[in-house]
């Protein structure tokens, strides 16, 4: 060390000076001559594949300077919508670069970029086991009517296109065809979804089927048109929860509502995962929202051709049978209307009991054939006709209209906690629900599925909820087992275990006296 210093102290100032410039021009030339000869060897960085959290005050720029110029940036920018997950909004250089906000007629962003448009999308290459983030913004350019657009962040999937589209059912493919080579159409890049509208649920073996999203530059790529269609397409799986009532509706029915009808019938429905049971039963709603006779998309023998689809449904809201009208054209109160017209509901709104009147309020009760049914349902009714209730006990079968009909004839209706419920969507306005809630812990179920969407519906809610005595739970197990001093116990084993108690084992039998003043409060509300 001490050497080297004395090493530079034997050079005059002058001397120390000219070798520090000639030291700085040589390192410039180095650097010069490597880009120079190297050049031309040098490709941009591969995609980083990588998952990331985010919290609210927080920005992401994935920058491609694969050339002289900024060629994309994209900006994620959380949203905090009250729930626990976070969507994200998807914008190109060109708002980065001007630093202007890019604002749809509708106060929505959105932007068209080369004919492709950004507006709240993530789209997912699927080529490998990890996903990485691009955006439509990295396309060159398409035909002029070719337009694209994917949503994988809100609780519904679904991609959204125009051009020369065509169906693959052997597949599982819908190919969109580009005259132009751009990132969109690189080699085995396309976007996988299953178009059906609970997000949650999807990594559920063969829950839905998988369908991918195909951008291609030439018609020879793929098979030729089979069938050709004039009108716009909607294709939406009938596979998962369909087979409960309220996941029918909250699921599929109510976003298919709101993906539907802007189109006045003039759609053509393509369902995956067909259940023929399954559309005569809502056969009324099908022919409510689309003129054509649906398709079975999963038909291997024809390849049919649109100039517009949309794959999966849009218009799912985190809230369970509602309808987010900041969002849609449309609310629940829309759909509750278009449901009176098409089944002939021809009561619009619940009774009005004054003083002295005659009329007596129909009580609708749900019994149940299976689990959480009444074992009491004759003194239940017994009790009601004693408060002036015209009552009925009917069972939800096969029949929506006729069912619906039964319904909307009601004041009240009132039945234990479970898909049942969900035929509210046919009372009239300002009708009672009375939800009669199990044993076990289930009151963010009930407040879920049925207290919060009432309200969405103009349906005055009560609630009862039993006690531990009232379930038949404590004649199958012992009074200090864990099942009925803790159940909280139960459910940390899993939402398996705790659904095949509290859910699939339990009846009620409701102590009268005790839901004596429910009734009498319902009676009350109808007296306002």
């Amino acid at each position: 060390m001490y050497n080297t210093i004395l090493l530079v102290r034997s050079f005059r100032k002058q001397d120390r000076k000219r070798l520090g410039y000639g030291a700085l021009a040589a390192s410039l030339l180095i650097t010069f001559s490597f880009f120079t000869v190297f050049n031309p060897y040098l490709g941009s960085l591969p995609l980083l594949s990588f998952r990331l959290s985010t919290w609210d005050d927080q920005k992401l720029f994935v920058v491609n300077d694969s050339s002289s110029c900024l060629q994309m940036v994209k900006e994620i920018i959380p949203i905090n919508d009250g729930s626990s997950s976070q969507e994200a909004v998807a914008r190109d250089a060109e708002m980065v670069r001007n630093n202007k906000k890019l604002i749809n007629d509708d106060g929505s962003s959105r932007k068209t970029v080369n004919g492709i448009i950004i507006e709240d999308s993530l789209i997912v290459n699927d080529t490998s086991n990890s996903q990485e983030i691009a955006t439509a913004a990295d396309a060159a350019a398409m035909d002029e009517k070719t337009e694209l657009r994917c949503n994988i962040m809100g609780r519904s999937e679904f991609c959204e296109m125009k051009g020369d589209i065509r169906i693959d059912g052997n597949s599982s493919t819908a190919f969109i065809v580009s005259s132009e080579t751009d990132i969109l159409t690189a080699e085995n890049t396309s976007w996988s979804i299953r178009p059906y509208a609970r997000k949650e649920a999807l990594g559920e073996k063969d829950f839905a089927r998988k369908w991918s999203v195909k951008p291609v530059t030439s018609r020879l790529d793929i098979a030729r048109c089979t069938r050709n269609h004039s009108v716009p397409a909607i294709l939406f799986s009938a596979g998962g929860y369909s087979g409960n009532f309220f996941h029918a509706f909250t699921d599929i029915i109510i976003p298919l509502y709101s993906t539907a009808r802007t189109f006045n019938r003039e759609v053509q429905f393509l369902m995956t995962d067909r259940k023929p049971w399954w559309i005569a039963k809502f056969k009324t709603l099908f022919e409510a929202l689309s003129r054509y006779e649906i398709i079975d998309i999963d038909d291997r023998h024809d390849v049919h051709c649109f100039h517009s689809l949309t794959i999966g449904l849009k218009g799912r809201n985190n809230k369970e049978l509602s309808i987010d009208s900041s969002t849609s054209p449309y609310s629940m109160k829309d759909f509750r209307k278009f449901l009176r017209s098409w089944y002939s509901l021809k009561k619009i709104t619940a009774a009005i009991i004054r003083d002295g009147d005659k009329r007596k309020p129909r009580l609708l009760i749900i019994p149940r054939k299976r689990s959480r049914s009444f074992t009491n349902v004759g003194e239940i009714a017994q009790l009601a006709e004693s408060l002036s209730y015209q009552v009925i006990v009917a069972e939800p079968g096969p029949d929506v209209s006729g069912f619906a009909k039964i319904i909307n004839s009601c004041d009240v209706l009132m039945g234990v906690h479970g898909a049942g419920l969900t035929n509210i969507v046919f009372l009239p306005e300002n009708a009672i629900l009375i939800q009669v809630v199990p044993f076990g812990m289930l009151e963010w179920a009930s407040r879920a599925s049925f207290e919060d969407p009432a309200k969405d519906m103009n349906i005055r809610y009560l609630d009862y909820k039993i006690k531990v005595e009232e379930s038949t739970l404590i004649q199958q197990y012992p009074a200090d087992h864990e099942v009925l001093r803790d159940p909280s116990a139960i459910g940390k084993q899993g939402w398996v275990a705790f659904r095949s108690i509290y859910l699939d084992k339990q009846n009620v039998t409701l102590d009268v006296e005790r839901f004596r003043p429910t009734l009498v409060k319902a009676l009350q509300l109808l007296h306002q």
